[in-house]
């Protein structure tokens, strides 16, 4: 039987935590002879009304130490949550999910695409206003990258499994933060927020600087750059920019929701490493031992700090209006470059 050493990974952890976890298959990716469960694990709460914050990796299954990276920061809480009293509490008031595989079949074969060749990241019915050339998304051939689908067809099947899940998760919630792990622009570690359609400011900007500085004053020395995905580039079909959409048409104002994209920073494994630039795989995963290793633990603070944040909303998403003016002038200022 053909599986993933990822997907193995989270059934060994459902099986050792037993009710301590919830899991559930949210559909299956195939193609030709293998066939792959896409699973969401979640911890905590229950409850609807809880705060959410969930982890997503695998979307582009070039991309793989996006979702080892996942699954390793699913195993750091799997084990917390057996210990740690501070965890075990938080838990009982929020809910963490993860879904670390979302394009299996991409993972398993070393494509960016989907078993149809779909950019699941392309994939979601959003039209951007000028997107970047080929990499914003096109719709000629499943045989170029960045293709996003056959036009007027509904979203591929592990585009809508993750849809449809995080939507569920958020859709009672007062406070959802997600957080999708890729790879593969640049020397540093980037923090992008929503949209990736355009370079307007989106809905929430306030809120988006209102972490940024949380981080910022907690962690002074992290090396994340948190800026808008648009000011890098713009697409076409991006899935956040549609699970945020949908969400602001059904949610009630007092319910914030917040999709980041963490964007690791491959150039860096390939300035160390040049030659591995000649494999497929190479320009997006730290291909070395010890690099990998420091990758897969490289981000435990930042999930401790996501967590954190999600369990005291009255830190940073509680705007008043003073302090959602400010941050709202911050943000263009810092952005936007006017006030």
């Amino acid at each position: 039987m053909n599986t993933l050493p990822e997907i193995q990974q989270i059934e060994k952890r459902i099986q050792d935590l037993g009710t301590s976890v919830r899991s559930e298959i949210l559909a299956y990716s195939e193609a030709d002879n293998v066939r792959f469960p896409i699973y969401k694990i979640s911890f905590g709460s229950n409850h609807p009304q809880a705060p959410v914050l969930g982890f997503v990796g695998g979307v582009h299954g070039l991309e793989r130490i996006g979702a080892q990276v996942c699954v390793a920061l699913m195993n750091s809480l799997a084990e917390l949550v057996t210990w740690d009293k501070t965890v075990q509490t938080t838990l009982q008031n929020i809910r963490v999910f993860f879904i670390p595989t979302v394009n299996p079949v991409g993972i398993y074969r070393k494509t960016r695409s989907n078993p149809h060749g779909v950019d699941l990241m392309r994939n979601a019915p959003v039209e951007g206003d000028n997107p970047a050339r080929w990499v914003g998304g096109h719709r000629l051939s499943a045989k170029l990258p960045w293709y996003r689908g056959p036009v007027d067809q509904p979203m591929e099947i592990e585009a809508q499994a993750l849809v449809q899940a995080v939507q569920n998760e958020i859709k009672d919630s007062p406070l959802a933060v997600t957080l999708d792990l890729h790879s593969g622009f640049g020397f540093q570690d980037r923090l992008w927020f929503p949209y990736a359609k355009t370079i307007k400011p989106f809905p929430d900007l306030p809120l988006a600087y209102s972490l940024k500085d949380l981080l910022e004053r907690t962690y002074p020395h992290h090396f994340y750059r948190v800026e808008p995905q648009a000011q890098s580039y713009t697409t076409h079909g991006d899935l956040w920019d549609y699970i945020y959409d949908e969400h602001l048409k059904v949610a009630s104002p007092e319910q914030k929701y917040l999709p980041l994209c963490l964007e690791m920073g491959s150039w860096m494994w390939v300035k160390k490493n040049p030659w591995q630039i000649f494999r497929s795989d190479g320009p997006f995963n730290p291909l070395k031992g010890h690099r990998h290793r420091r990758t897969l633990r490289r981000h435990n603070t930042l999930m401790e700090f996501l967590i954190r944040a999600v369990a005291s909303p009255q830190a940073w998403a509680q705007m008043n209006g003073e302090w959602e003016k400010e941050c709202a002038q911050k943000a263009q200022e810092l952005w936007y470059g006017t006030k």
